[in-house]
């Protein structure tokens, strides 16, 4: 099953901009939304529930609330009713980052920017491949 959206949670406006462009360049014509503001974007997840399948592209460093308690808030709080990935995407490769993001069940993965076409491409495919291997 194919990403019908993708949500990018960075208080970075240039990054989404760029972030944007690598996501229509590797053939993602589905729903975009962009949010610079995190508390605005897990009040959307948290109202929403993932009604349908979407992968959540989540910056670690912002003002307000860090992309490490938006996760896990939603860890929390959210019941998917459909497909949801959630990835950081972070211009930090710290190792310290990379362990907290393990230690958080809800990212599916850690991703360090800028976000290219052919990882969003890679990152559309493996969803793919492993949304049609048959459940047990």
């Amino acid at each position: 099953m194919k990403f019908e959206r993708v949500l990018l949670i960075d208080d970075n406006e240039t990054d989404n901009f760029f972030h944007s462009i690598a996501l229509e360049k590797a053939g993602f014509n589905g729903e975009l939304l962009v949010f610079e503001q995190p508390a605005e974007a897990l009040a959307y997840l948290l109202q929403d529930q993932i009604s349908v399948p979407t992968c959540v592209l989540l910056d670690i460093n912002m003002s307000q609330i860090n992309g490490f308690e938006v996760a896990r808030t939603l860890a929390g709080r959210l019941k998917p009713r459909a497909l949801f990935s959630l990835f950081v995407l972070s211009s930090s490769n710290w190792s310290d980052d990379v362990n907290e993001a393990k230690r958080i069940p809800l990212i599916a993965g850690f991703l360090v920017k800028p976000l290219t076409a052919a990882v969003a491409t890679l990152l559309f495919q493996s969803n793919e491949q492993s949304s049609d291997a048959p459940s047990s």
